[in-house]
């Protein structure tokens, strides 16, 4: 339960650092991780794919150090989403805390 429930939490975090630049997989990890969340890359870059799939996010593959890196940007559908889920999160925050 716990971990579906961040998983949404965690959607939500890739959204807004993706609407200030551009992400990547190991980043959003290791982020996560300043954060105390341990996810897999079996669980964050399928959840990239998704929210690329589903319109949320934009990829663009670049050649880094030799290795082909994907960057994530928001799109403007994410940025819609985004917008929408700050506001149901800063109330559901009032209600619960």
């Amino acid at each position: 339960m716990l971990r579906s429930l961040f998983l949404g939490f965690v959607k939500i975090h890739i959204l807004h650092h993706a609407s200030k630049g551009p992400i990547y997989g190991l980043w959003v990890i290791e982020e996560l991780e300043r954060h105390g969340y341990r996810f897999s890359p079996g669980t964050i870059y399928p959840t990239l794919h998704l929210m690329t799939r589903d319109g949320y996010l934009r990829c663009e593959s670049k050649v880094v150090n030799g290795k082909v890196r994907k960057y994530y940007t928001i799109t403007e559908k994410g940025s819609d989403v985004l917008n929408q889920a700050i506001g149901k999160l800063r109330e559901l925050v009032e209600e619960v805390l």
